[in-house]
């Protein structure tokens, strides 16, 4: 039988440790655990990888420190579009949303289109009413801001640049995916998913690399390599807090 394990990414850019407090550090890294262990028991209890990366970035949509769902950063028009996508190894299928503003849980959306539609990738409104007719609720955007989320918007915007979910200029070279989840289950399928709110003051209708099947496939390596002790991934991330746990390392800690 094959050993099930998750791995979960939960941050963005060049977050570095030098810009988090200690006391902010635990509330990502707790948050994380409690995460991959829901991941962990639902891979013991023998559901689908599938399901498992689902349920994972969902959480990581509801989780406010993260830059996905809510807590998702702002346009420059302070508004909130969000990307997601996911994977399945079994089909080889993918789905995705981008630049949605009124489901919940994005990535829940992108599997529907996996699931439900001929299609890959549905944006903005036709993404929005296509899961409307399939059962998710719509919401207001409000529910995605936070007050730290909209201070950053005003800093980069004072700044006159387009960010990522922090305080370091953005560069597109060295950037990774927002928040995902890469899962192999006791069957041994891979499948992966990914949710982002995308870049601060980013103009509205962007798109980013989370939604993009081939990008998701760049990222996912990463992931691998990471969760094997890889350290650098595809490139190096000596000064990055990736904030990527794998559950063999959360059980020795």
């Amino acid at each position: 039988m094959v050993n099930a394990v998750i791995a979960i990414h939960g941050g963005a850019g060049a977050i570095t440790r030098a810009k988090l407090s200690p006391e902010q550090e635990k509330r990502y890294i707790d948050a994380l655990y409690a995460i991959v262990e829901t991941g962990q028991r639902m891979l013991e209890a023998g559901e689908s990888a599938l399901d498992v990366v689902t349920e994972a970035v969902r959480l990581l949509e509801e989780c406010p420190l993260f830059n996905a769902g809510i807590g998702s950063v702002f346009t420059r028009d302070e508004t909130h579009e969000l990307d997601a996508c996911v994977m399945d190894g079994i089909t080889l299928k993918a789905g995705a949303v981008a630049g949605v503003s009124h489901l919940r849980n994005p990535v829940l959306a992108a599997r529907l289109v996996m699931e439900e539609s001929p299609h890959v990738l549905l944006t903005g409104a036709g993404a929005e009413q296509f899961a409307f007719e399939h059962g998710m609720e719509a919401v207001s955007p409000d529910l995605f801001s936070t007050p730290e989320r909209y201070q950053q918007l005003l800093e980069a915007r004072s700044a006159g640049v387009t960010q990522l979910d922090h305080t370091a200029p953005l560069d597109e070279t060295t950037k990774m995916g927002t928040v995902g989840a890469v899962a192999l289950d006791k069957a041994g399928n891979l499948a992966a998913a990914t949710s982002t709110g995308g870049m601060t003051n980013k103009l509205p209708g962007r798109v980013g690399d989370s939604p993009v099947i081939g990008a998701v496939q760049d990222w996912i390596y990463d992931l691998y390599l990471k969760g094997n002790k890889i350290e650098s991934g595809r490139r190096n991330y000596s000064e990055v807090i990736g904030l990527l746990i794998s559950y063999q390392e959360w059980k020795n800690r």
